[in-house]
């Protein structure tokens, strides 16, 4: 264990944690809201992220921008991570909406017990991700860099490049849209009431099945735009690069409290820092171990999460 490192290189950490959390925040977001409403985790999610990450890909290289292309500039760069952003998050948006028409709404239509919506959302994960592995041949695909980090300024004697603040603040510009939209919007507000009380929605003229299809556009709309961040930052996917995402990012919605938008920032940004720590501690092959670790702890200690609010009580 090497605490001494962590203490040198605090600022870093923190930095690289924040970062990566991030990403973990926008993909917690669709947990977040259709447990919120629906009461259901959604292990789906996780390849709905995946289909981003090839979508981003594929939308980059019909646009000149593949493997071996040169750099272009910086109002290319932007435009590229916008069509990555629009497209990725409609194609995410997409299949998230069609997991629910094939996956869930049949089975709330029989009111099927909660276990067998379980069961129903690990069949969609492994069918999404094995049709993913099936037509790339289970080979990853890389692409480019985009963005090439160039420090900004330094804070505590850590390094910020464009490349983090780019990610933070775009993450952070997603959410504060996403949170406007669902406590200010005449939507937003269906959403919180099928959330409080979906009886109550129904009798007041509030259409159920239309908020259960917008939560999961919503949904799968944040965790396409978190796999353009991903790509940027890491150039390269594969079929089953959700998984592990996903499970962090659950923990994430856990560890903030899962059904409220703002615990799944604040849990995204705090796995981040911890796992950092906890790979300066331990070595970089105890990252993930330490992610499982803090979804256990607030599953034994603090089940409702950090904030614990759920959706439908959230307010502005």
């Amino acid at each position: 264990m090497n605490f001494q490192f962590v203490l040198d290189n605090l600022a870093a950490l923190t930095v690289t944690g924040l970062t990566q959390g991030s990403i973990y925040a926008l993909v917690a977001l669709g947990y977040t809201l259709v447990y919120g409403v629906l009461r259901l985790i959604n292990f789906a999610h996780s390849e709905v992220f995946m289909i981003g990450t090839f979508t981003t890909t594929i939308i980059w290289a019909a646009l000149g921008f593949g493997v071996g292309a040169a750099a272009p500039s910086t109002l290319g760069v932007l435009g590229l991570i916008l069509a990555a952003v629009l497209a990725a998050g409609a194609a995410s948006g997409a299949t998230a909406l069609v997991v629910e028409r094939v996956a869930y709404r049949p089975l709330r239509k029989r009111n099927a017990p909660p276990l067998i919506f379980l069961i129903s959302a690990i069949g969609a994960s492994v069918a999404l991700m094995e049709a993913a592995g099936a037509i790339t041949n289970r080979q990853p695909r890389g692409m480019p860099s985009l963005v090439f980090p160039k420090v900004q300024f330094s804070i505590f004697g850590a390094d910020v490049t464009n490349l983090q603040l780019g990610i933070i603040f775009s993450a952070l510009l997603m959410w504060v849209g996403l949170d406007t939209f669902i406590n200010r919007s005449r939507l937003g507000r269906g959403v919180r009431a099928v959330a409080q009380n979906p009886e109550v929605a129904a009798l007041m003229g509030v259409n159920k099945d239309r908020v259960i299809m917008l939560i999961f556009i919503l949904g799968g709309a944040m965790a396409g735009a978190a796999s353009v961040l991903y790509d940027v930052k890491v150039g390269l996917t594969t079929y089953s690069v959700g998984f592990l995402i996903g499970i962090k990012a659950f923990t994430a919605a856990v560890l903030g409290g899962i059904g409220n938008l703002r615990g799944a920032l604040l849990g995204g940004l705090l796995l981040g820092v911890v796992e950092n720590y906890g790979a300066g501690v331990f070595g970089n092959q105890w990252m993930d171990v330490v992610a499982f670790l803090v979804l256990v702890v607030v599953l034994l200690f603090r089940p409702n999460g950090l904030l614990g609010e759920s959706l439908g009580r959230a307010r502005a």
